[in-house]
Order: structure tokens, then sequence, then C-alpha cells
């Protein structure tokens, strides 16, 4: 789980070096976004990839659930961190909250310049089911299972 005190730093700085910079509706030097972010983390849940519980994070995502819905607003891993599996395991704790939580669905939005990222939802099963041409972003799906019961229970 994050911790605001220790990670906000390292989290906006990566929203303003890895996020802004592929998002045609916001720009990095953007005062207003910045200061909108702490207000943005209030609510849903974010998780962070780190060494422990001090240390600075490798990456996060932050989603919120809304009804049987999962909503996964951002995920970004530091580039030096990057193909060691930190963003698929973040996706998987987030849709494990999901689904033990009765999410029947995640959905995201990825930008269409981002083609790494819309390779790297496919491989974890999430479809393009529509684009937003105003956002110039894909809207990405993919049905979350139940929970399996725990043998012997």
């Amino acid at each position: 789980m994050r911790n605001s005190r220790t990670d906000d730093s390292v989290i906006f700085s990566l929203i303003r070096t890895e996020l802004m910079p592929l998002a045609h509706s916001v720009h990095p030097l953007d005062a207003h976004a910045i200061r909108e972010l702490p207000v943005r983390f209030r609510t849903g849940i974010t998780y962070v990839a780190a060494a422990g519980k001090t240390a600075k994070p490798y990456g996060f995502i932050h989603f919120e659930k809304y009804g049987p819905l999962l909503y996964i607003d951002m995920l970004v891993t530091h580039p030096h961190h990057r193909n060691r599996e930190w963003g698929k395991k973040l996706m998987a704790s987030c849709e494990a909250y999901g689904s033990t939580h009765q999410c029947t669905h995640a959905k995201l939005f990825v930008d269409d310049i981002n083609a790494k990222a819309q390779r790297f939802y496919t491989r974890l099963g999430y479809q393009a089911v529509r684009y937003d041409p105003e956002l110039r972003c894909f809207e990405m799906v993919k049905p979350l299972a139940p929970p399996q019961p725990q043998p012997g229970i």
C-alpha cells in the first residue's frame, strides 16, 4: 500500500515524466494537473512496488472500485525497473483485489501513441472495446474471475 509521506514524491515524478508526456489532454508542466494529483489519490487504492516499506517505489498502480467495475486509473514502472515484471505483479495484485471485492470486470484507458502499453495490456487479457477520439485513448476491458475457494473450505 502507498504511504503518501514517503511515496508521493516518487509517484508524482513518475506521473510527470512517464505518463503526462504521452497524454494529449495534459502537459507535464500543467500546474493545475500537478496540484490535482493529491486530490486524485485521496480516492481509490494505490499499491507500490518497492524493495521494502521505506524504500523508494519502483512503480505503482492506482485503481478504484465502482460497483462491479474495477477501474485502473494509472500504472507506471520506473524505466530502470522495467522488464522485471513489476507492472505484471502490480496488475495481478489489483485484479486480485477486484476479484475478492466482487468486481466482474476491469477497465482502463491507454493512450493511442503508447503501443508498448497496449501490447502489455493485451498480453494480460485486456481487449480494446472502443476508441475515444477526444481523449485519443483506447478503452480496454477484461473480465475478472471470481476468487477460487480454498481447498477444504
